[in-house]
């Protein structure tokens, strides 16, 4: 790992950990194991890092979740639909850099309009408009009925991100998420099909 990448991970858990203003330059360079001018080098300072830190955890949230721009392939059947959103799920639960990333943005959204912006798009808004894509698409092809887009998104995304909190808070109960989160699903669809599963 590269100075530069160390500086970034180092970062970040301080910041999800003291929150931004409660994290200084210095003590990121100490915890790297650097003097705080080496830091420098790689930095302008501590919104450089921040800049940085929103800029790679977006790219991989939208490369490895997907977005509203980028909604990613969607699965023909409800089964296959079911697979892919709990994948997508365990990876926003276990991604360390992507888990951190939201305990920091969570705290942040309060003290900073741009980190509340950033969370509210995250965690509600862009969430919404790509599922509300995804399922307009599987309403198109008649795998669900057709309904209120913008309320099915929200009636399947909300109850998965309050157990995505509840990790987050409690990551003891991972195991217990993703058994209620597939029975939503399961549940969904079952009250939302069309007869082609």
């Amino acid at each position: 790992m590269s100075t530069k990448e160390k500086i970034l991970e180092t970062a970040l858990t301080l910041f999800a950990k003291n929150g931004y203003d409660g994290t200084s330059v210095e003590q990121i360079a100490q915890d790297v194991g650097i003097k705080a001018p080496s830091l420098y080098k790689h930095f302008k300072g501590k919104e450089d890092i921040l800049n940085s830190l929103i800029d790679i955890a977006e790219t991989r949230y939208e490369e490895s979740f997907g977005s509203a721009k980028k909604v990613g392939t969607i699965p023909e059947s409800i089964d296959g639909f079911i697979r892919e959103m709990l994948k997508r799920i365990r990876f926003t639960m276990s991604d360390p850099i992507i888990k951190k990333m939201r305990v920091f943005l969570v705290q942040e959204q309060f003290r900073s309009e741009r980190l509340a912006e950033i969370t509210t798009r995250h965690q509600v808004d862009g969430l919404q408009q790509m599922y509300q894509k995804i399922l307009e698409t599987l309403m198109t092809a008649g795998i669900i009925v057709k309904d209120d887009p913008e309320m099915l998104a929200t009636e399947i995304t909300a109850p998965v991100a309050l157990w995505i909190s509840k990790v987050d808070r409690q990551p003891k109960c991972e195991k217990e998420a993703l058994k209620f989160i597939e029975k939503h699903l399961q549940h969904f669809f079952k009250t939302y099909a069309n007869g082609n599963r």
